[in-house]
């Protein structure tokens, strides 16, 4: 329990540093889950979009890892694919399993990220591609479900801004090529 309540507290302080502009809504949050969503236009076509989500160590905040390196981050996108993370010394965090992956179209996983790994929720990843003359419309759901000390409505605004963070620097990177 003092773990997760670290954890929580290190993603809390985290969350107070990321700019309004990326927060995703909260569709819905009950004690035993919630749904946060985001969508954007990007200026590139879907196969780029596609490509580029199975390059999180391109594009994820460094902040927002077990290792504290973005470096360290993998994700296989076939269907059993794992979204991973290195840990010095030999370690390994799987964060989510990929169980759809469709270039162009849509990827899916599922587990849970973060805090919630140290609780008895999951969730479900979804990344939806829609393209139209030459630009991608990008729909990212995020939906979990299950136990937590507290109810999971508590953590689901700060889920809300740590993703929206991550799909904001995804949407910089998809378009410049640049990691933000």
């Amino acid at each position: 329990m003092k773990r997760l309540l670290t954890a929580l507290a290190l993603v809390l302080t985290a969350a107070t540093a990321v700019a309004p502009e990326a927060r995703a809504e909260v569709v819905d949050a009950q004690p035993n889950g919630f749904q946060v969503k985001r969508t954007a236009v990007l200026n590139a076509q879907a196969d780029k979009v596609y490509a580029a989500l199975s390059q999180p160590s391109q594009w994820w905040n460094k902040d927002h890892t077990w290792s504290g390196s973005a470096a360290n981050l993998s994700l296989a996108p076939m269907a059993g694919g794992c979204f991973c993370e290195k840990l010095p010394n030999g370690g390994s965090v799987m964060h989510m399993t990929v169980v759809y992956a469709q270039p162009g179209q849509g990827l899916r996983l599922s587990g849970a990220l973060g805090p919630l790994q140290m609780s008895g929720a999951t969730g479900h990843l979804g990344w939806t591609l829609a393209e139209k003359d030459g630009k991608t419309t990008l729909t990212q759901t995020y939906d979990v479900g299950g136990y937590m000390t507290g109810g999971l409505d508590k953590i689901a605004p700060v889920v809300d801004q740590v993703l929206g963070e991550q799909f904001d620097r995804l949407k910089v990177y998809v378009e410049t090529g640049k990691a933000p």
